[in-house]
């Protein structure tokens, strides 16, 4: 059965309480207000586990960390690239 969480306007107070789905919403409090509970919505934590599932499937490998590439003798950017020597002239 689902456990949802009320909380009372009236005198602040919050609980748990576990109701089937097709229960209606409880409306009353035990302090003595009535109407005065809202249901609140809380977050639901997921673990995916296993195969097909891109977290699984896709992770980087967790020892090294990624490479800059590597330039190339004579690529622009390094001591000896062409319109570095060019400009030199």
């Amino acid at each position: 059965m689902p456990t949802y969480v009320y909380e009372c306007k009236a005198c602040e107070k919050v609980f748990e309480v576990e109701q089937r789905i097709t229960a209606d919403p409880l409306k009353d409090c035990d302090c003595g207000a009535e109407g005065q509970l809202r249901r609140l919505i809380q977050p639901v934590g997921i673990q995916f586990v296993g195969s097909g599932f891109h977290i699984n499937d896709y992770k980087g490998s967790s020892g090294s960390a990624p490479t800059a590439p590597k330039a190339e003798a004579g690529a622009c950017g390094t001591d000896s690239c062409a319109c570095k020597t060019a400009d030199a002239v």
